[in-house]
This record gives C-alpha cells, sequence and structure tokens, in this order.
C-alpha cells in the first residue's frame, strides 16, 4: 500500500491543527480550543487598548463626550472650521489645545467613511495617561466634548478607502490653538479670536502610525 495518501492526510491535519490552534486566534481572535489564549495570541487579533479602557472607566463617572445625531448649540468662546483631503489611506492627527472643564461643540464630516479615534492627551503626565473616548468608524458625527484635563485634546483620522476623501471639521468653544500631525510634521494651527490659553506639551507624543491605527 502506498504511503502517499497516509502522508497527504498527515499533512492535512497538521495545516488544521496549526489554523485552530495557531491562525485562526492569532488573525480574528476565535480561539475554539482555547491554546490561543494560553500563547497570548488572541491579544495580536484584539490588542488591548488601554487608552480606551481609561477613557471608558472616565465616561462611567464623567460627562466628558456626548453624542447626537443632530447638530447641537455652539458652546461659548471661538468657532473653528478646518478642512483636509486625505488620500487612500492617509492618515492625520488634529488636536485642540484646551483647558480643563472649557467645553467644544463640533461637527465632522468626510465625503466617505473614516476610521477615527478621538483621544486626548494631558500635559501633566503625557502618553502614558492618554485617554480614547471613541475608536470606530463614520462618516459624520455631531458632539460636545469637556475635557477632563488641560493638554491637547481631537482626532486621529485614517482614510482606508481608494479614493480620496475630504474631511470638514467645524468646532466652538474654548479651544486656545490647534496643531496638525501629518506624515510630514507637526504643523501649529493659531485660532483667530482665541484667548491666550495653556502653555504646555505632551512628553513623547507623536503622530500614530499605520500600524497603531486604532482597529474597527
Amino acid at each position: 500500500m502506498s504511503k502517499a495518501p497516509i502522508i497527504a492526510g498527515g499533512v492535512l491535519l497538521a495545516g488544521a491543527a496549526l489554523a485552530v490552534l495557531v491562525i485562526l486566534p492569532a488573525e480574528t481572535g476565535w480561539d475554539p480550543s482555547g491554546a490561543g489564549e494560553a500563547l497570548g495570541l488572541t491579544e495580536i487579533a484584539e490588542p488591548t487598548n488601554l487608552e480606551l479602557e481609561r477613557g471608558m472607566a472616565r465616561m462611567e463617572n464623567e460627562e466628558v463626550l456626548t453624542v447626537s445625531q443632530t447638530a447641537l448649540p455652539a458652546s461659548d468662546g471661538i468657532t473653528d472650521v478646518w478642512e483636509y483631503e486625505l488620500l487612500p489611506f492617509e492618515s492625520v492627527e488634529f488636536k485642540y489645545t484646551m483647558p480643563e472643564g472649557e467645553p467644544m461643540t463640533f461637527h465632522w464630516q468626510g465625503t466617505d467613511t473614516l476610521a477615527y479615534d478621538m483621544h486626548a492627551h494631558p500635559f501633566d503626565g503625557g502618553e502614558e495617561v492618554t485617554e480614547s473616548y471613541g475608536v470606530d468608524e463614520a462618516r459624520e458625527i455631531y458632539g460636545r466634548y469637556t475635557p477632563a484635563f488641560t493638554g491637547i485634546h481631537g482626532w486621529f483620522w485614517e482614510n482606508r478607502t481608494m479614493d480620496n476623501v475630504t474631511l470638514r471639521l467645524e468646532a466652538s468653544g474654548g479651544m486656545t490653538n490647534a496643531t496638525v500631525f501629518t506624515s510630514a510634521g507637526e504643523f501649529e494651527r493659531p485660532l483667530e479670536g482665541a484667548a491666550e490659553g495653556p502653555q504646555g506639551s505632551v512628553e513623547g507624543h507623536e503622530m500614530q502610525s499605520a500600524e497603531d491605527a486604532p482597529a474597527t
């Protein structure tokens, strides 16, 4: 009797076992055997987002972000409008400098769906205590945001389509400065009519890379 069918069958069984024990947990998070969790492979598919955990914990106790289906009344302060065209698979990060407790009303909209991460970096503590208040995909969001601390507050957006997407942000409130982070560098964007605000920087902050982009 030829050994070829036996060998072929063994190869198929080994491949199936590899898929169940290693590939599926790592790539999809599905772990029917439990081996993926034991080996830490499910963390690859669904890595722990400590920033989001911190943000969700805060929002359980404080009114940080309110999302609406329609436009909200403007917040006291200045009004700002910013537009940016994202090429396919390009990303941009936009942050306002804001003092603790000064609310901002915002509306952002893309000509197509964008992946986003709304998060904030405090001047006191920096990257190690950054908080995220929403990681998802959307085409348009209305909201009101009240900073829980003084620092830089805003969004990371990424265009995951094959077409250019124009992003438009409208905001009103106690913002004092804006900073745009792109692959070409970091650019300050003064805000007309803004009062002098808090001074500071976020130690260790750099624009999110494609590898760090939020999974949705």
